[in-house]
């Protein structure tokens, strides 16, 4: 199945903004996040997503994509890097023939040091928890070299011994007639797996692979100001590397729980705040809740609904230490629904005074006006 447009899959435009990317791809991966959403194919589409996110907010792998789309600008169609498989029918294959002519260099040596894979360790934090970080203890589960054997995989007393096909080369020499005559290719021992090694006696606890499943109980510092989506290395906590090769790396992947109150984009901090009409109006100071407790904040007098306000600092610190973000504030004025009798009195009578006291460019007026053609 080819894939679908990068641009397509995070719902925004070609000439989109970083910020419009960041935004689309925070949507949809909270939407998509296996943790959260049980549907068979939400893997797949979150992994859909978060490839085109890593393309398209890299600036170098995005103008290589709006450039070649999915398409590897170097591949050669019918060269040697095209993907298209040829039959050499009784030459045994392209490779075989390259062997023949180069004796075998193309082979990657089994015995060769190799880094361990990877893994990938999905972590569940509160709002609160992602600003400020924490330090926590993890377990997962991963292979290890087996403690009985030492990773050799023989029963302890015994040892690995020459493979009798291959004589411990790890090649088997194979002849074969074509109509240029007789050729003779090098082929990796199918007994030992080119390794040149065979183990007669396997040890009992690993089973003959030099390693064994354990859980490692891994200590983790967050750093604060992680967002929803990104991802902390742990160098050298994957899986051991094979034939004495460096072991592999641990990702930590943060899932960032939604918080009742606050809404955070990037290290800001926004939220929605209720004044009465009289402070509305009058003007005053209202408390304001904060991620590092509450703060007065002056509201003049005459603010309208959708007013904003910032407070500096208050924000989520740069998880990469380049500062601290702010917290926005919009205020909503707040129409009671429940009037006393003497409520309902001083408002008719504020409005009676209103109407005679508007001034000739006030939006009331412009409004009359209207109404009377003027």
């Amino acid at each position: 199945m080819s894939k679908r447009d990068y641009y397509e899959v995070l719902g925004v435009s070609r000439n989109a903004t970083k910020d419009e990317i960041k935004k689309a791809y925070r949507k949809l991966s909270k939407k998509y996040h296996p943790d959260v959403n049980k549907e068979p194919d939400a893997a797949e589409k979150f992994k859909e997503i978060k490839e085109a996110y890593e393309v398209l907010i890299d600036d170098q792998k995005r103008a290589h994509y709006d450039q070649f789309g999915h398409t590897d600008p170097n591949q050669n169609f019918g060269g040697f890097g095209s993907n298209v498989d040829f039959d050499f029918g009784g030459f045994g294959g392209f490779e075989d023939i390259f062997n023949s002519f180069f004796g075998g260099s193309r082979r990657r040596n089994p015995n060769a040091p190799r880094a361990g894979a990877d893994l990938q360790y999905t972590m569940r934090l509160t709002f609160e928890e992602a600003v400020f970080g924490k330090e926590t203890e993890i377990e997962i589960p991963r292979e290890e070299t087996c403690g009985t054997c030492h990773g050799s995989g023989a029963k302890p007393g015994t040892r690995k011994e020459t493979c009798a096909h291959c004589h411990g080369t790890g090649q088997i020499t194979v002849e074969q007639a074509t109509p240029f005559g007789r050729i003779v290719n090098s082929r990796t021992c199918h007994y030992c797996g080119g390794t040149g090694q065979f183990i007669k006696e396997k040890c009992a606890t690993c089973r003959g692979t030099g390693r064994v499943k354990k859980r490692k109980k891994i200590h983790v510092k967050i750093p604060a100001g992680v967002d929803d989506g990104q991802q902390l290395r742990l160098a050298g906590q994957g899986e051991p590397g094979i034939n004495g090769g460096p072991p592999g790396d641990l990702y930590i992947v943060f899932h960032v729980e939604p918080h009742e109150f606050f809404e955070r984009d990037g290290d800001d901090i926004y939220c929605e705040m209720p004044i009465t009409f009289t402070q509305a109006a009058l003007g005053g100071e209202i408390e304001v809740p904060t991620l590092y407790g509450k703060v007065k904040l002056k509201i003049p007098a005459g603010t309208q609904t959708g007013t904003k306000f910032r407070l500096k600092g208050k924000g989520v610190p740069n998880v990469r230490g380049y500062g601290q973000g702010d917290q926005h504030i919009r205020v909503r004025v707040v129409t009671p629904t429940k009037l006393t009798e003497r409520q309902k009195q001083l408002l008719r009578e504020f409005e009676q005074i209103s109407q005679g006291h508007q001034h000739e460019d006030s939006f009331f007026s412009k409004v009359k006006r209207a109404f009377k053609g003027e």
